[in-house]
């Protein structure tokens, strides 16, 4: 018969309506968690002061909150209403410590309850995990010492929004957001062990979910740095809310626990920050090292992770690290950037060729512009980008993408490509990169292998810390870095320009510049380049 639901949604919907109705009984709440659950990441006590003034922050994007503000999120993006609504931002009232912070706190969650007509984006299993998680995992900080209403209010909210949690499992986002729901429904059963039956449901679907979400070589399916940080952190806190009650954890998560902590070394600077590829920012050093103290591995950074395409090439001081993988697959790609074989490089703990960073929390312009080709430090044909950016991930994309890596005496030759355009322009881009045993000679050449010659530029974004000037007839470009240490970019065959550029690597947008080689469409179709240290 036509016009009928998919079976899953249909029994996610009869799963719902008998919550629902189970929420209409009389009560039957605890009067405060048995078991205290804490919230074990840091907060940032000037997005909390931010939020005592009215004001939530996300990613460099941010919102006023005036009265009323639950029933009225238009205007913000899907990511900063998801924010709001998952309270994950009262760690960073918690971080500010104050009693105006810890009113601030009882205030917004009250209003919460008290909003009769909030968004359907407010009962996505995600963000109904994450308020579940953050109510529970920050509960001796803002309702232990309210009043018997308020607590009551809490509590019975708890255990509707886990009811309700628990009927909408499995999650239907097959990224990160459903191991975060996991999460929430595992605190939710460990708090209140009258609802201990919880946490066995979760434990029905965690499984699937790491098998899903977690490549062989570690790495988040999503591709992302950011993401995968994410989801490690929410796996880690899966384990020790199981370990808290004595639960034996499935065999599969501190598997996947270990490699996801070496696999999230790879993904990380000299500085310490995370690569800036697929939604990522550099920031938050301190919080990847407390991760990985929590995840309990060590060890050094893989330099190859196969699944996700990721390459890693250390010597001397430097690390190079190349996107030269296909991107995340439909679904979970919803922080996909068309930067396949972008790369980074930096120089013991200062960053000299980056992308361009990441908004995703922002509006489609900015958010859009940033997940660009133009946006990252590799070649672009004809000025369209090597995959087609949607809202909701990406639509065309590379489907044939390689990198073959050597190494010898410390030194590294990666040989990577991709077809892109291949649909459009009937072209592959091959990247060749050479990195000496002493980290200070990078060597690159990308050619374009096409039946018609195509009109192309090759992008190297620097760090707003870096200044560039041009030498020797516009042949190379002196780059200093703030030690005062010198690169020479030069290139063979092509006139070599600086041109504006933007930063959304840290919190605030900042200035920046780039490097741009340019390639004719009546020219060669091949341009060699070095950056080499000075001194």
């Amino acid at each position: 018969m036509s016009g009928l639901m998919p079976r899953g949604s249909f029994t996610r919907s009869a799963r719902g309506l008998f919550a629902k109705l189970q929420n209409l009984r009389a009560a039957n709440f605890p009067d405060a968690p048995s078991l205290a659950v804490r919230d074990p990441w840091p907060g940032d006590p000037s997005r909390g002061a931010r939020l005592i003034k009215g004001e939530i922050t996300l990613l460099g994007a941010s919102r006023a909150l005036p009265p009323g503000q639950f029933s009225n999120l238009s205007g913000a993006s899907p990511l900063l209403r998801a924010h709001l609504l998952g309270f994950t931002w009262l760690r960073d009232l918690r971080a500010l410590g104050t009693d105006a912070a810890r009113a601030r706190a009882r205030a917004l969650v009250s209003e919460f309850m008290d909003t009769m007509d909030l968004e359907p984006l407010a009962n996505r299993a995600d963000v109904t995990g994450a308020r579940i998680a953050a109510w529970l995992g920050h509960y001796d900080f803002f309702a232990a010492s309210a009043d018997d209403d308020f607590r009551q209010r809490l509590m019975s909210r708890l255990v509707t929004d886990a009811r309700n949690l628990a009927a909408a499992l499995p999650a239907e986002e097959h990224d990160g957001r459903a191991l975060t729901a996991l999460k929430g429904l595992i605190a939710a059963s460990v708090a209140m062990p009258e609802h201990a039956a919880y946490s066995t449901r979760a434990l029905r679907f965690l499984p699937q979910e790491i098998e899903r979400q977690v490549l062989g070589d570690g790495c988040h399916i999503e591709r992302s740095p950011a993401a995968h940080l994410a989801a490690l952190q929410d796996l880690t806190e899966i384990r020790a809310l199981l370990q808290s009650v004595k639960i034996e954890p499935p065999e599969i998560l501190p598997a996947a626990i270990d490699r996801m902590a070496l696999a999230l070394r790879a993904l990380r600077h000299g500085d310490g920050g995370l690569a800036l590829f697929n939604g990522s920012r550099e920031d938050l050093p301190g919080l990847i090292d407390l991760v990985l103290s929590q995840a309990g591995r060590s060890g050094r950074a893989a330099g190859q992770l196969g699944d996700s395409g990721f390459q890693r090439l250390a010597a001397g001081k430097s690390v190079l690290i190349v996107d030269a993988g296909a991107p995340a697959p439909a679904g979970a790609d919803r922080f996909g950037h068309a930067g396949t074989l972008g790369f980074e490089f930096s120089a013991g703990k200062e960053r000299l060729i980056v992308n361009c960073g990441a908004a995703p929390a922002s509006g489609a312009e900015w958010r859009d512009a940033l997940r660009a080709t133009d946006a990252h430090s590799t070649l672009i044909i004809a000025g369209v980008s090597s995959s087609e950016i949607r809202e909701r991930g990406l639509g065309r994309r590379p489907g044939h993408v390689t990198g073959q890596r050597q190494a010898a005496g410390g030194a590294h030759w990666l040989e990577a490509s991709h077809d892109g355009w291949g649909k459009l322009f009937g072209a592959i881009h091959h990247r060749r990169l050479y990195l000496s045993e002493s980290g200070e000679d990078l060597r690159g050449e990308d050619l374009i292998e096409a039946e018609q010659p195509q009109p192309f530029l090759i992008r190297f974004h620097l760090h707003p810390n870096v200044t560039a000037s041009l030498q020797q007839d516009s042949e190379a470009v002196l780059l200093r870095l703030p030690s005062g240490q010198g690169w020479r970019l030069r290139a063979d065959g092509t006139k070599i320009t600086i041109e504006e550029s933007v930063y959304f690597g840290t919190t605030e947008a900042r200035r920046a510049e780039q490097i741009v080689l340019a390639g004719h469409q009546d020219g060669p179709q091949q341009v060699k380049w070095a950056i080499t240290k000075l001194g």
